[in-house]
């Protein structure tokens, strides 16, 4: 199995360091309703254990929640419980996202706000080192002391301009590239702090993902998963900040995903298209059609969604609940048997070559294409269904079920066609149609619908 390391620009082969794969994912920020590019991270880290669990891997996956940072406290104004408040609601609108979309629940959510302590000793190794420097406002790190600096976002520090998006606050630090592990407390920040013995205040940013990482998975693991939005600054501090503090390698395989466009543009409040799950559902798209979008361009391709998108994905979805309907209680024709082991090692491949998902698809459907045709019985429904663990669609939610009955005078009707009798034939479908279903005749077979 290969996977694309944004590390060293290259598909590497996957060696977990143990007998269990250590997986961290950044989660959200808890202080609104995770959008559809969120999800579409989410979804990423999703299809990517699935595939791990498809090979046969164990995995432990962790998944933070940040409910402290600037944004939050402004909203909060500066109120303790009222911050609590509004991250509780967030962090269960998020995790209710995941449950709609079908995603396999993380081993461990840990908040920023409960992993103080884990930050505070990181920091302490780190201003022990000489990596960090306290100021009047704060606790920073010298960028210009790690010499890799800017290796996973390909940044040469040289050539970063003084206040570029590594940091574009103005707080009292040596550096504008430097960036703040632990603010100090301010006025206006209220009631929102810590007591601590690196001083009275609250963590910055970058730091709440190298304590809860190393806290669950240890100072050195698998994979890190995020949007590529996160590569810089969040994931290139993250890195020079632990491997800084403990003095080894932090990660092994850094996997990014693309942005999420809306009609060929970026998502933003200004433009009108920016959405959250809800405004699909409302709209009349299903939940399996929303996940089966997300996840359906490779991770690392922009993904465009657009109403003909989702359409089209609703389809795609409504083909596979009927293959499975019309395949589950049928016999199989011993001729499919070699088609099924053609499909399975084209799936595989397709996982293997960093979680090429849109192979997996093309493969899945070609297989119901012409699996169709040669009549599609248990081991096809089977195949499938396995291949559903990939996918992760809700099929039980939007089943379709054929009744025995009907099955039946489909399985006379194909005989009424094969010899030629159209008049049976044309009974039959009739007699179909009275117990609320309809045959579509395709070069691929016949399809059985309700009306």
């Amino acid at each position: 199995m290969k996977l694309y390391n944004t590390l060293t620009r290259n598909k590497e082969e996957f060696k977990p360091i143990g007998k269990e794969v250590g997986i961290y994912s950044c989660g959200p920020t808890v202080y609104n309703f995770p959008h559809v590019g969120n999800l579409r991270a989410f979804l990423f880290a999703d299809l990517l254990k699935r595939c791990l669990l498809f090979k046969g891997f164990k995995i432990k996956h962790v998944m933070n929640v940040t409910d402290i940072d600037d944004k939050l406290i402004k909203k909060s104004e500066g109120d303790k419980e009222k911050l609590k408040e509004i991250t509780i609601k967030y962090e269960r609108a998020f995790k209710k996202n995941l449950e709609e979309l079908n995603i396999i629940p993380a081993d461990f959510y840990p908040r920023a706000t409960e992993s103080i302590k884990e930050m505070v000793e990181i920091v302490k190794k780190l201003l022990e080192r000489g990596y960090a420097y306290k100021t009047s406002d704060g606790i920073y790190y010298s960028v210009k002391k790690f010499k890799d600096y800017g290796k996973l976002a390909g940044i040469n520090l040289d050539n970063l301009k003084e206040g570029a998006r590594v940091n574009n606050d103005e707080y009292d630090k040596e550096s504008a590239k430097d960036f703040a592990l632990w603010k100090f407390w301010q006025e206006e920040d209220g009631n929102i702090f810590w007591e601590t013995e690196i001083g009275k205040g609250r963590p910055g940013w970058h730091i709440e993902c190298s304590a809860m990482s190393s806290k669950y998975l240890g100072e050195h693991f698998d994979i890190h998963t995020g949007g590529i939005d996160l590569l810089f600054p969040h994931h290139t501090n993250e890195l020079a900040q632990s491997e800084a503090a403990n003095g080894k390698k932090f990660v092994n395989y850094w996997l990014h995903n693309e942005h999420l466009m809306i009609n060929g543009e970026k998502m933003s409040k200004s433009l009108g298209n920016f959405y959250v799950l809800s405004d699909l559902v409302n709209k009349g798209f299903s939940l399996n059609a929303i996940r089966y979008l997300l996840i359906s361009t490779h991770y690392r391709q922009k993904l465009n969604l657009t109403d003909e998108t989702l359409k089209a994905s609703e389809e795609a979805v409504k083909r596979i609940l009927e293959f499975i309907a019309n395949a589950k209680n049928r016999e199989d024709n011993e001729k499919i048997i070699s088609l099924i082991k053609e499909t399975k090692k084209a799936i595989e491949k397709a996982i293997d070559d960093d979680l090429n998902i849109a192979l997996v698809l093309s493969s899945i459907f070609k297989f119901i294409r012409e699996a169709n045709k040669l009549g599609a019985g248990k081991k096809a429904y089977e195949l499938v269904i396995k291949t559903n663990e990939i996918l992760g669609l809700s099929l039980e939610k939007e089943k379709i079920e054929i009744p025995e009955e009907v099955s039946q005078l489909v399985e006379e009707r194909e005989k009424a066609r094969k010899n030629k009798d159209w008049k049976k034939s044309d009974d039959l479908r009739e007699e179909i149609k009275k117990l609320g279903f309809i045959l579509d005749d395709a070069k691929d077979g016949v399809r059985v619908r309700k009306i």
